[in-house]
């Protein structure tokens, strides 16, 4: 699949971005390899393959991932964080409109 300047530019658009023409072909070719890896990707038979939400790691004992169990932590650091915010109103952070651009 080959991308366009034109869809780039587009994508760009969306975004907020403003490219030179030289990022505009750079982004062009970084995103025409993404794609077309992709389609070498679809051509593979996962027929035979169970879905997995993540890639499954192990130290080293069949038995034993060397992943950290899931535990829930409190995390008490907003206050901390909104006293760096330049314009902060608590409990929440002002940030720039972005919906009338």
């Amino acid at each position: 699949m080959k991308i366009t300047r034109e869809e780039v530019l587009r994508v760009a658009e969306l975004a907020h971005l403003e490219l030179t023409d030289a990022e505009a072909e750079t982004y062009r070719g970084q995103l025409d390899s993404i794609l077309e890896y992709i389609e070498k990707l679809n051509e593979l038979d996962v027929m035979n393959v169970e879905p997995m939400a993540q890639v499954l790691f192990h130290s080293g004992d069949p038995g034993q991932s060397a992943l950290r169990q899931d535990v829930e932590q409190p995390c008490n650091m907003g206050p901390e964080l909104l006293e760096q915010a330049p314009e902060a109103r608590k409990p929440y952070f002002r940030v720039p409109r972005v919906i009338d651009r």
